[in-house]
This record gives C-alpha cells, sequence and structure tokens, in this order.
C-alpha cells in the first residue's frame, strides 16, 4: 500500500497521547539542562573549581536545548524541539567523549586550551598565570572514577536517547 495523508493515523486519542508523551519528554529535557547548568555553574561560583574552556563550550548545547525545550512547550511544535535537542545534546556528548580522550592523553589538546600570549614583564606574566583557565587535560574532579566531563556525556547521551525514543515511538505510522 501506498502511503498518502488519508493513510496516516488520525485517531484524535493516539494524537493526544503522542502530544502529551513529546511534552512530558520535552519537560524533561528542560529538566536535565537546567539541573546540568545548576550543577555546572554551581561547582564554579559555589564550589570553587575554575571550567577548562571544553568545560564551558559543553554548557553551550544545555543552554540550546534548555531554550529551545522552553520554546517547543510553549510553542507546541514538540515534536521539532525534540528533534533539534536530541541533535544539541547527541553533539554534546560527542564533545565530552573528545574531552575525555583529551584528559586521558588519547587527544592533542585543543588550541583553546593552550597558554595565552607571551608576557613582557613579570607582572604581565603574574596576571596571565592568577587569570588562566585550567588546562582540558588535567581533572578537577573524580566521582566514581569518571571525570565530570566523562558524567556530561552519559547525561548528555541519556537526555537525548529518552527525546530520541520518544519520536521514534510517535512516529506517524500507516493504517493497516
Amino acid at each position: 500500500m501506498r502511503a498518502t495523508a488519508s493513510t496516516l493515523t488520525a485517531d484524535p486519542r493516539v494524537e493526544a497521547r503522542t502530544r502529551r508523551e513529546q511534552r512530558a519528554a520535552l519537560g524533561l529535557v528542560v529538566l536535565g539542562a537546567a539541573i546540568a547548568l545548576t550543577t555546572a555553574f554551581g561547582l564554579e561560583y559555589l564550589g570553587g573549581y575554575a571550567p577548562c574552556s571544553l568545560c564551558i563550550v559543553e554548557r553551550w548545547p544545555w543552554g540550546g536545548a534548555l531554550a529551545v525545550g522552553l520554546l517547543g512547550l510553549y510553542s507546541g511544535y514538540t515534536r521539532l524541539a525534540l528533534l533539534l535537542t536530541v541533535l544539541l545534546l547527541g553533539g554534546n556528548a560527542l564533545l565530552s567523549g573528545y574531552h575525555v580522550g583529551v584528559e586521558g592523553g588519547w587527544f592533542e589538546l585543543p588550541g583553546s586550551c593552550a597558554a595565552g600570549a607571551s608576557a613582557s614583564t613579570i607582572e604581565e606574566l603574574r596576571a596571565q598565570l592568577l587569570n588562566a583557565r585550567p588546562t582540558c587535560d588535567r581533572v578537577a574532579v573524580r566521582i566514581f572514577g569518571l571525570s565530570l566531563a566523562a558524567w556530561n556525556g552519559i547525561a548528555a547521551a541519556a537526555v537525548a536517547a529518552s527525546a530520541a525514543a520518544v519520536l521514534i515511538r510517535s512516529r506517524p505510522t500507516l493504517n493497516s
């Protein structure tokens, strides 16, 4: 049978359940992003752990997922918002994997983790050292043997996979 618009499921009960599932999943994405960002900023500002440049970059997809999720909930474009958050957080999981590889010495340090400009005086060097971010290959904290970059990757992958599962489950189906 050839798929046409009339053969797609149009049961209002199924559509309502699908919308509820997508909204719930998007709400969990928003909650996960808020928790991830609160944890990152809390560790930085309350715990005193200075983030490296890769740690800073890894926050951006969480911020994007939070914004897209809220917009999707507000506008009703939940399916599109779920798709975008899957892409953002899937990319964040890959970036976290790279960061773990840098921490493990499997990959070279990115240029953003290199030392700053050269200093021409002792005072300039002292100021650079005081304001320098930690390098990306140094693990500041391990929790249950895993670095924060690894935990970030696990969290991003879990939230992305959950959102993807809802997308796959709620895709339009053909009538038999």
